[in-house]
């Protein structure tokens, strides 16, 4: 495979860069530009260029509107560059999926390495060290406590993205909220995630990154870069290789890289970083950048490697062998250096602040090992909406003395000349006069140690100013810029007479307006500036002449009426309004009418009260093609989702553990099918979800897809992704649906995927409506009779049948509870009611939910399935308040004995217990696993040994009591798999064991004895007089005698020994994925 035509989706100097290096493959190129940005110089050096819509960074921030490029301009390969797109999973699998190379990793490599939290997890997992953090995405709260263990200062970091940003230094407690809530914000700015993590901060840490290239198999280095050299996190001067690490630590630094590089069979190029500790004795990774960086340029020069080229070449299919790199990497040639000149001033401080202006003058240093990297031009007009970086100068130098590229890198910032705006140049030659450079004796927070002291003796930047700065004649008063932006109106005309305070223009920046008042009343002079331009802060653009200016507005006495509803806020309030049950009385009526309540009310009941906020409220259905705006508004409110987040129970576990995504379908709105707009609400919704793990409750009652929506063009709409994101919940959050009514199609395929369904007896669920049934030929029926609960709830679908909503509403609640976890309040009964639970008679039945009730905190028990497989009893429970999960054989159905149902049923349960770290309590009274032609006609086998599979893959701590039979295979599964397995096995008095039951293996074992009495009732004694002896040998004070059990216990302290297991493990580390991959729905 071979790229033909190369779309360039990034600007400035790399995306010149990337042209020059395609060109020389014979690569066509075609670069794209934002409707401000079109007399950038990366225009000029393709071939083909395409206008982006937007502005700003924004526009080459859309993914959709990069790759309609590339297909009008019959692109087959898409290079990002860095920054901007390059990190982006979603893009990269876009690419793949429309046809288009990604130069760059695969998608899925992009989403580890771009959530730094897992990233540090696979390093962990891989031996490569790393900081003490807390890993995961990370509460103030959790944070807090990180502090309070560590022993210095910690690191607040984003979790996605890079560049320095979302990052922050806390050495106390005082600083730490709001250093979190800055670091947040600027993440969520520059990424579109705020999630944070903490580490350990490493001070006077040097900061080193190793140059990987993958091809999707094999994977090489080119040596390392030293990045140490930083201003407030971002760098400022990169120099390979570095000219003071050990040969030992380079060596381990380059296997630790490439290990991690090499799990994931890594493709293209990527730099892995490590911090080293100011001795230098150990390091700790920190992060992967699976992109080209913007240092890449020192590795060329002392490898000779164009990385540019060997990642197109990558891209398209070649191997490591045959770039020449899979043995190993090229010797280092001397030592490179670069410097990045930004157009920045240097304040008191030591910080920057962004210039513009106009480049009047740009002349660039020359000679042996210079080279820069560059869009600027003379003539050319920065764009204060990019980042500041104007050039990169990058020097080399053969010699094995690291100060001669220090010597030569002074010369050749020594020959720039760059007049119309301020930059960094000054600071970067006062920089490399530091004794530290030369000697590499440096670490990440040199810079701003000694930026105040540079600055100082920096020299004025006079020229520039004298270019901004007008003639302001007596009595006359400037106007200046206030900040550095683009001027986007001017509300003045020269001749104009404004008051004080009147506007007189509007500056963008950061993507805000911002308005620029007159600061006294007079006459407009001279009007300095023009809408588009940019201008830098302090910037004059307009004088003022002083005069007595009326300014009525600003003279009127009357007060704000606070109450005043401004036309747009009417507008808002009013289509919201349209879509409440207060405006929607002939709905509401017709839920009156079949005894439930609106979408609405079922939330209202569920949330904690002023809790839910909506999302999606203004959605109408996609049928604008054959109805009216007004029509809609009237039918279609929220098209049929009532969905949000919320809090539920947030008065017994707090607001953290109380967070919950709500939904609703709204049966009066098309009958609550998933339309179009539904769907995209959904999908957005789940998403959250995920990336929140937020709980979900969803009332699920709806007829399915609908067919009538218009304003798309669709054949089938198979594509959507609702299904499938949803299922992907699975063991990630737990996910409650409820249904009343009807549920067919779509609606029940989303209940049929929740951990738990609620139903009302009034509900009917099935994969397809009377509809679809009669469409297909296979009959007619009533909705009623297609799957009543009389039907589901036997059968395992319906794990709890209620008489209402607003009992199932309660239970969902109840539900939530377990997964929230433990409450401080609690009662039981008296645990001495235990000891008569069981009785003497060994063959007599007992009712063991009577025996859960009074083992169990008072009104705790919750139990599911109770009409499906009867003889295993499965529930939630509490113990002191604690959640656990309770799995219990129920004597009163075949004894005890275990069939495939209840194989299944418990089998299911301990994998949604072990997903979400509750703890089983197991209830033993089993003859054993049941037996017979009967029972193998239900694939006994395979049922049976699921049970023992998925026992066997828990993680939670398990504890076994058994009440009365403990046999065989059965017994041994109710254990977790073995009597080894559970943290405790403790039988009361009334425990029996055996390898079978005891009478079977009298039978069996003694078959010649017995035949041998011919005497019906000797015969029957001696067999009588058998199974004594064995349930002697089999007593549990035996067992545990025999320390085949751990103890046997007075039932009545039944309940400490659980309280005793339960603190006797630790709790369950916090992790950032699944436990397992998914549930099992049946």
């Amino acid at each position: 495979m071979s790229i033909q035509k190369l779309l360039i989706a990034n600007r400035g100097e790399i995306a010149i860069r990337i042209a020059r290096s395609a060109a020389e493959l014979g690569i066509a190129t075609v670069a794209v530009y934002s409707e401000d940005d079109a007399d950038s110089r990366h225009r000029a050096v393709t071939d083909e260029a395409a206008a982006l819509p937007d502005q700003g960074p924004a526009a080459y921030l859309q993914a959709e509107a990069v790759l309609a490029a590339a297909r009008e301009h019959h692109c087959d390969a898409i290079h990002p560059g860095y920054g901007f797109l390059s990190e982006n999973a979603a893009f990269a699998a876009a690419c793949e999926e429309q046809g288009f190379v990604f130069v760059g990793p695969r998608p899925e490599a992009l989403a580890l390495f771009g959530d730094k939290a897992k990233a540090r997890q696979l390093a962990q997992e891989l031996g490569v060290p790393v900081l003490t953090g807390t890993d995961v995405r990370t509460s103030l709260e959790e944070a807090r406590a990180f502090l309070e263990r560590a022993d210095g200062p910690i690191m607040i970091k984003a979790l996605a993205g890079g560049g320095g940003r979302g990052m922050q230094i806390v050495r106390s407690a005082e600083e730490l909220e709001s250093a979190y809530r800055r670091c947040a914000a600027e993440a969520k700015a520059a990424f579109g995630d705020e999630g944070l993590y903490v580490e350990r901060f490493l001070a006077e840490a040097r900061h080193i990154e190793i140059q990987i290239l993958g091809d999707g198999g094999e994977v090489a280095h080119l040596w390392e870069r030293e990045c140490s050299l930083q201003r407030r996190n971002q760098k400022l001067i990169e120099i390979a290789p570095s000219p003071s690490l050990s040969a030992a630590l380079r060596d381990r630094l380059i296997d630790a890289a490439l290990t991690l590089a090499r799990h994931v069979q890594y493709r293209g190029l990527g730099t892995f970083e490590f911090l080293i500790d100011a001795d230098g004795s150990s390091f700790a990774f920190i992060e992967a950048n699976p992109r080209l960086q913007v240092e890449h340029t020192v590795t060329e020069e002392i490898t000779g490697v164009d990385l540019v080229q060997a990642q197109l070449r990558l891209a398209a299919g070649a191997s490591l062998d045959a770039l020449g790199l899979q043995s190993s990497a090229p010797p280092p040639l001397g030592y490179a250096m670069q410097l990045r000149v930004n157009t920045e001033r240097m304040e008191a401080d030591g910080s920057a602040k962004p210039s513009a202006g106009t480049l009047s003058r740009f002349e660039l240093p020359s000679g042996p090992g210079v080279r820069v990297d560059t869009y600027g031009y003379a003539g050319y007009t920065t764009n204060p909406r990019f980042d500041s970086l104007l050039a990169k100068l990058i020097v080399s130098q053969r010699s094995a003395r690291f100060v001669d590229t220090v010597t030569r890198a002074k010369r050749a910032l020594a020959e720039f000349r760059i007049d119309g705006i301020v930059t960094n140049l000054p600071f970067l030659q006062a920089l490399l006069e530091r004794p530290e450079l030369a000697e590499n004796r440096i670490h990440t927070r040199l810079i701003d140690a000694l930026a105040p002291e540079l600055v100082a003796r920096l020299p004025e930047d006079e020229p520039v100013r004298a270019l901004q700065e007008a003639e302001v004649p007596h009595g006359w008063t400037a106007v200046c810029a206030p900040m550095q932006g683009v001027v986007v109106e001017l509300s003045a005309a020269e001749g104009d007479a404004v008051a004080a305070g009147a506007q007189l223009a509007v500056i963008e920046a950061m993507k805000m307006q911002h308005v620029v008042t007159a600061p006294v009343g007079g006459l407009v002079r001279h009007v300095a500036a023009r809408p588009g331009a940019p201008v830098d802060e302090g910037a004059p653009l307009a004088l003022l002449e002083e005069a007595d200016v009326a300014a009525q507005a600003l003279a009127d006495d009357g007060k704000i009426d606070l109450d005043t509803v401004r036309p747009d806020l009417a507008e808002v309030l009013q289509r919201h309004a349209a879509g409440l049950d207060a405006a929607r009385p002939e709905a509401v009526a017709k839920r009156r009418k079949t005894g439930q309540r609106t979408a609405r009310e079922n939330i209202e009941d569920l949330c904690d009260p002023g809790s839910f906020t909506e999302y999606g409220a203004l959605a109408l259905a996609a049928q604008r093609r054959r109805r009216s705006e007004e029509e809609l508004i009237r039918m279609s409110p929220a098209d049929g989702l009532v969905a949000g987040l919320a809090s539920i129970n947030a008065d017994r576990f707090g607001h953290e553990r109380a967070r919950c995504m709500v939904m609703s379908y709204d049966y009066t709105v098309f009958a609550g099918t998933q339309g179009m707009m539904n769907h995209k609400k959904t999908d957005r919704l789940f998403k959250l979800a995920e990336d929140w793990r937020l709980p979900i409750v969803i009332f699920a009652e709806g007829g399915g897809g609908r067919p009538g929506d218009t304003d798309s063009p669709h054949v089938a709409g198979l594509d959507v992704p609702t299904f499938r994101q949803y299922a992907r919940l699975s063991g990630l959050v737990p996910r409650i649906a409820i249904v009343s009514g009807r549920c067919f199609a779509g609606n029940a395929a989303l209940a049929g995927c929740s951990d738990v369904l609620i139903a009302t007896e009034n509900a009917t669920l099935g994969m397809g409506g009377p509809a679809m049934i009669e469409g297909g030929g296979l009959g007619v029926y009533r909705p009623e009779d297609v799957g009543p609960v009389a039907m589901q709830a036997p059968n395992g679908v319906i794990d709890l049948v209620v008489a209402d909503e607003a009992e199932a509403v309660q239970a969902a609640k109840q539900l939530l509870s377990y997964f929230q976890g433990a409450t401080e309040a609690w009662e039981c009964a008296d645990q001495r009611l235990l000891r008569r639970s069981i009785p003497e008679n060994r063959l007599r039945a007992y009712d063991i939910h009577a025996l859960i009730e009074t083992l169990a905190d008072r009104d705790s028990v919750l139990e599911l399935r109770r009409g499906f497989a009867p003889g295993m009893i499965t529930a939630f429970v509490r113990i002191e308040g604690r959640p656990l999960g309770l799995i219990a054989n129920n004597p009163m159905h075949l004894a005890g004995a275990i069939d495939s149902d209840a194989a299944d049923k418990a089998a299911r349960f301990m994998q949604l217990c072990d997903a979400f770290d509750i703890p089983l309590l197991t209830l033993c009274d089993t003859p054993g696993i049941m037996v017979g032609p009967d029972a193998e006609r239900t694939a006994l086998v395979r049922h049976a040994a699921r049970l023992f599979v998925t026992a066997a893959s828990l993680s939670v701590p398990v504890f076994t009591l058994v009440l009365r039979k403990g046999y065989g295979l059965g017994a041994q599964v109710m254990a977790g798999g073995s009597f080894h397995a559970p943290v405790f096995i403790a039988a009361w008095p009334s425990g029996e064991f055996g390898g079978m039951g005891l009478e079977g293996a009298v039978r069996l074992g003694y078959r010649r004895e017995l035949e041998a009495v011919t005497d019906p009732v000797e015969r029957q004694a001696l067999f009588e007089k058998m199974v004594a002896q064995a349930y002697e040998r089999g007593k549990a004070i035996n067992m545990a005698a025999h320390l085949e059990i751990d103890a046997v216990i007075d039932p009545a302290e039944s309940r400490a020994w659980i309280m005793r297991g339960l603190r006797s493990v630790p709790k369950p580390a916090p992790g950032s994925g699944k436990k397992r991959p998914m549930v099992d729905t049946w």
